[in-house]
């Protein structure tokens, strides 16, 4: 009798255990096709983005008309050859806004502009690998059929409440914010700061560079 009770508890535990499993493995199952649809959503996002800023930038002459609009209408576009980024940047910095591309700080100075330039992305997404970025490194950015370029002269690490990298200035900047430690489980406790400053031209091995990057991307 109390053999029959042991095998049946035995069992009962086994069964409880392989529940638990059963349910871990479903809980992975939904959080993989959960992440998987914000990417998919991400990577189509982007890609009318990108469709929208070529229309932007079409010349006077072109077939295609160029929409009229406000400054914050205008798409932006940013290039990091140094870590392989080419992506549109959205007006706004709420989480739809963010889940498309990076996002330009409103009240905050439009690339090319005097003043301090802000753009936010996440840290597992488009800005993923900017804690790369060094001195000296160059971020092209286009925007109304011109293009900028900034050298990054320095990065911090930084509290999330930090409004002072944010602020204007009175020559022409650009500001990149994201979550840190870039692989931190959970909300990150800190933000990663890099700062750029507007040069006339580029180097001439930077343009090179980001001409072979998107020669061997087509």
């Amino acid at each position: 009798m109390r053999l029959r009770e042991a095998i049946m508890r035995h069992i009962q535990g086994m069964s409880k255990v392989g529940l638990l499993a059963y349910s871990l493995m479903v809980c992975g199952m939904v959080l993989v096709v959960y992440v998987s649809a914000q990417y998919v959503g991400m990577y189509r996002d982007q890609r009318q983005l990108e469709r929208e800023w070529a229309q932007q930038q079409a010349p006077a002459n072109s077939t295609s008309p160029l929409p009229a609009g406000a400054p914050s209408d205008r798409l932006t576009r940013i290039l990091i050859p140094k870590i392989n980024l080419d992506v549109v940047v959205v007006e706004g910095t709420s989480y739809r806004d963010l889940m498309k591309g990076p996002g330009h700080i409103r009240n905050t100075a439009y690339p090319g502009q005097i003043g301090n330039s802000v753009i936010s992305a996440h840290r597992d997404t488009f800005f993923r690998n900017i804690y790369e970025l060094k001195k000296g490194d160059v971020v092209e950015v286009r925007r109304n059929g011109e293009t900028y370029h900034y050298e990054v002269t320095g990065k911090k690490i930084v509290d999330p409440d930090d409004v002072s990298v944010i602020r204007p200035s009175k020559d022409a900047r650009l500001t990149l914010i994201t979550c840190y430690p870039t692989y931190f489980i959970g909300p990150a406790p800190e933000r990663l700061v890099v700062a750029a400053k507007l040069i006339p031209n580029p180097p001439a091995e930077t343009a090179q560079a980001h001409a072979q990057a998107h020669g061997s991307a087509e």
